[in-house]
């Protein structure tokens, strides 16, 4: 079924309107008709399951026929704090992070860091990587369009972090996983999680101790080193299987299974 976001204003008396690409996309690349199925959602974690009523140059009218009860969500909001990559790899980075569940991005200028952007080149990237964040949110069915945010220095990200429950800093020279293990295993639904990477070649000594000042957990991800592009990855994957299997622990205390069925 496909997927479309709208604004919440453009939901009511049980109908959505939708305006803007979507509608070329609609009529002329899915060729959609009346009667079709879709999904809606209202970028608020709202999802509705709606029917297509008509098609105009201009718009698509849809009829709800019924709303997702369980969204598709994480019980939690992980932020990525990603150092920046060269080339395009910030691209695959928001692609892969939105399908598997963060609730914002943050790009990182770091001493390291290879590319440094002016602030319109910035602004240029930060267009570019929201329409990849909406389009990924879209094809993985996510009830939001994960946030970009304006590149900031590390000093930034820190203080945009101070508010988050967990801080963890995957770092090439954290030795055991026992302590990896331990911190995802704190991680609990509800929490706001922050996971800061860096870029190629990682964190100078000095931005480890400076982010581990500020409460940020310095952890393994392993004896393999990961490339930029692939341990904020591996440390999100990590985070998303914690937070859906606690939930499903939690929906099966509340529901209990007998023979394969729900008590309610």
């Amino acid at each position: 079924m496909y997927h479309f976001f709208v604004n919440p204003d453009q939901i009511h008396g049980g109908e959505v309107r939708i305006t803007g690409p979507d509608v070329n996309h609609i009529r002329n690349v899915l060729r959609m008709k009346p009667g079709e199925k879709i999904q809606i959602s209202d970028g608020q974690n709202e999802d509705y399951y709606c029917i297509i009523d008509q098609i105009a140059p201009d718009r698509v009218t849809a009829v709800i026929t019924g709303r997702d009860e369980e969204g598709t969500e994480l019980d939690g909001q992980i932020w990525l704090f990603q150092g920046l990559p060269k080339g395009d790899k910030m691209e695959l980075i928001i692609q892969k992070a939105v399908e598997l569940g963060a609730y914002a991005i943050v790009p990182v200028a770091t001493k390291r860091s290879v590319v440094r952007l002016d602030e319109k080149k910035a602004a240029a990237k930060k267009r570019r990587w929201e329409a990849i964040a909406e389009s990924a949110a879209k094809q993985a069915g996510r009830g939001i369009i994960p946030k970009i945010g304006d590149v900031t220095d590390l000093a930034g990200a820190l203080k945009m972090a101070e508010g988050l429950t967990d801080k963890f800093l995957p770092y090439e020279n954290e030795a055991g996983m026992a302590g990896t293990e331990a911190a995802v295993a704190r991680v609990c639904p509800g929490d706001r999680i922050g996971v800061l990477i860096g870029p190629e070649g990682g964190f100078e000594l000095a931005e480890v101790e400076m982010a581990r000042a500020a409460g940020w957990q310095t952890i393994s991800l392993g004896r393999r080193i990961l490339r930029t592009e692939t341990a904020g990855l591996c440390m999100l994957s990590a985070l998303m299987l914690r937070l859906e299997a606690a939930r499903e622990k939690r929906e099966e205390r509340q529901f209990p299974l007998h023979n394969g069925v729900n008590i309610i």
